[in-house]
């Protein structure tokens, strides 16, 4: 007896704390769920309702510019029975109206107060007749478009309700000469804040500046004005809601009508106020079963605890507790190993709330500096700032940005993978590869990711380096021909406006330098030439070998006079004396320089041998070069003068 009391004691203490906690924790959990569909719901409805508006606004204030309705407008007095004239009006808006599905799309003249839609003239909107009441209200404002919610009396409309967008004409000196616009059912709305509340359990409305409902799933202005405030249960909250219109208001009420949570957002394209109320009755009668069912399980425990306690079921559940809990700390290690040799680490994220998915995430974010919990994607912006190099930061969060890891699962992707270099300490960068699966957990219907943090250096730097060696000429450590044409064509497509100039060498004779002091002697004098070329460009420049005597070099140059002066210091600084083991030999070059735009922006055109006979700056000193002139005399001076002449006569050269 002794024992069964304490035993009952101790779980009747247990239940009370665990269901107090379990009560609180789950309050809180309920509230920020309501609070988390709220949003979204407001947020979906509000970006739909603002895409849906803002084409028919713009298609109105369009029309409302053409020409052609202004000359329409204009001459509509001298052919008020011409009904050619009202065809052309008709043929108009018919085709505005199949071609973006609007239900009327219609035309009101200031002058004649004729009314044409696209079938044609209905009606003229006489002055002080109810129905037309929108047209001389509109007439009376200053503002370029409204938008009303009227019934459409056009034949064959049915007075269906419309919402319309009314556009303000005017002509040359500023002056209304009509009314244009485009009108679609209301029910279209009505559907969208129907199926938000049918999937989130929400209530949603949108109202005017004063409070008035103007389309709600059960009803809407143009059935009589309702102040939404009168038939709230939120209606203390009127002011602060229909005040505020530059950021969006989340808001908790506790009243005698009920209690709940609401989101307000100003919807600026309707100068109306989107409401959508999450009404919490539903969530505390769900707590309250969940109470008295926790109650019911406790009872059921302790008699059945009652029953069942023996010290042989004892000693033996105390003995499985053990080999269980041996048994997954032997599993637990075994996996922990085998993880940490392949993968640095794993987090999981769940991707529906935009929030991290356990501790060890959250704990990963906070060692960064980020709040405690904080949303996965501003978490993931800290990330990319603190850790990813600033040219892999817009592709990493690009590709692990909540919105493409949804739209890859809804595509039917569940892999992504992207490799980047990041740093721990903020000096030494390393390449690490993230891979993750997407997938749906069901216990809270939500879209969760998992993440394989792999370190890859060595493995990226071994294939970089492989991919640079690939690039290299094996003689002379340039860039080999298929590398240079490369290199050349990404700068050129990758700045398109900037000038550039090619500088293409061959040295004179080298051929003789083969023939007699031999071909090792040859490569001593090509690996010279190499390293006295690179040393004349930047880092930036593409040097390159092209052929076994013929070299490229490839720079950005303001204008002409900048290439005409490094050809000049090329000439000079690679006419020099290369000493091999089997002799010296003097090395000549002759250089060819093209200039971009003025010979072409591809690789070709500039690089293309001329169909005349070359002409080249020759690299010999002082001399004669009777082939630059335009006639058969000679001259002579040393080799500035020479390439300042040659580079003014000629556009293009080899």
């Amino acid at each position: 007896m002794r024992t069964n009391f304490l035993v009952c004691t101790v779980i009747i203490i247990g239940f009370v704390i665990t269901a107090w906690i379990g009560y609180q924790s789950n309050q809180g959990i309920f509230r920020e769920d309501m609070e988390r569909v709220s949003t979204l719901t407001s947020e979906g409805i509000y970006h739909q309702i603002d895409s849906i508006f803002t084409k028919p606004i713009n298609i109105s204030l369009t029309m409302a510019n053409d020409s052609l309705l202004k000359s329409f407008l204009l001459g509509e007095q001298q052919h008020l029975e011409d009904q050619e004239f009202i065809d052309t009006m008709r043929v108009y808006l018919n085709a505005y109206r199949e071609k973006y599905s609007y239900d009327s799309v219609f035309l009101a003249s200031v002058q004649t107060k004729r009314y044409y839609y696209f079938n044609g003239l209905d009606r003229t909107l006489e002055e002080g007749d109810p129905e037309n009441g929108w047209f001389y209200d509109f007439l009376a404002g200053e503002e370029e478009y409204n938008i009303v919610i009227d019934n459409d009396q056009v034949e064959g409309a049915g007075n269906e309700v419309t919402v319309f967008i009314n556009c303000r004409i005017r002509d040359e000196e500023g002056a209304t000469i009509g009314i244009v616009g485009v009108g679609f059912r209301v029910n279209t709305l009505q559907a969208l804040l129907q199926s938000y509340e049918e999937h989130s359990g929400v209530k949603a409305y949108l109202v005017d500046k004063a409070g008035d409902v103007e389309i709600a799933t059960d009803r809407t202005g143009f059935e009589g004005t309702v102040n939404l405030f009168d038939i709230c249960s939120f209606s203390q909250l009127k002011n602060e809601i229909l005040t505020v219109q530059d950021q969006p208001q989340y808001l908790w009420y506790d009243g005698q009508m009920g209690s709940g949570f609401v989101v307000s957002r100003y919807v600026d394209n309707l100068g109306w106020h989107l409401i959508v109320e999450n009404d919490a009755t539903a969530l505390n009668q769900k707590l309250a079963k969940q109470l008295l069912r926790e109650v019911l399980i406790v009872i059921g425990t302790i008699l059945l605890v009652l029953v069942t306690i023996t010290s042989v079921i004892r000693r033996y559940n105390r003995r499985i507790i053990e080999l269980t809990v041996a048994q997954e700390q032997a599993h637990q290690s075994i996996f922990q190993k085998a993880t940490e040799q392949l993968y640095e680490n794993i987090y999981e994220i769940d991707i529906s709330h935009n929030r991290a998915a356990s501790e060890a995430t959250q704990a990963y974010f906070e060692s960064l500096g980020a709040p405690s919990n904080i949303p996965y994607d501003e978490a993931l912006q800290v990330i990319a700032q603190k850790q990813i190099k600033e040219e892999h930061r817009q592709g990493y969060l690009d590709t692990f940005s909540s919105k493409n890891v949804l739209q890859s699962f809804a595509e039917g992707r569940d892999h992504l993978r992207y490799d980047f270099m990041i740093t721990n300490d903020g000096a030494a960068y390393y390449w690490m590869r993230i891979t993750t699966q997407i997938f749906y957990w069901s216990e809270d219907d939500s879209v969760r990711m998992m993440v394989y943090r792999q370190n890859i250096d060595a493995e990226k730097r071994r294939e970089l380096y492989m991919y640079e060696q690939m690039q290299k000429d094996s003689l002379t450590g340039l860039y080999n021909k298929v590398a240079t044409q490369e290199h050349i064509r990404e700068m050129l497509d990758r700045h398109p406006h900037t000038s550039f100039a090619f500088f293409i060498l061959d040295i004179d004779n080298f051929k003789e330098a083969n023939d007699n002091l031999g071909h090792a002697a040859g490569d001593e004098v090509l690996i010279s030439f190499a390293k006295t070329l690179q040393s004349q460009f930047r880092k930036e420049d593409v040097i390159g070998r092209i052929g076994g005597d013929e070299f490229i070099a490839f720079m950005s140059v303001p204008n002409r006079e900048t290439a005409e002066e490094k050809a000049r210091l090329l000439s000079s600084v690679l006419c020099r004396e290369v000493n091999t083991e089997a002799g010296a030999w003097h090395v000549s070059t002759s250089i060819g320089v093209a200039l971009v735009p003025e010979s072409g922006r591809d690789f070709e055109r500039c690089t293309a041998r001329p169909t005349t006979p070359s002409t080249r700056l020759k690299n010999r000193g002082k001399t004669d070069i009777p082939s630059l002139l335009p006639t058969n005399r000679k001259i002579s001076g040393d080799m500035a003068d020479i390439a300042r002449f040659c580079m003014k006569c000629i556009t293009q050269v080899k």
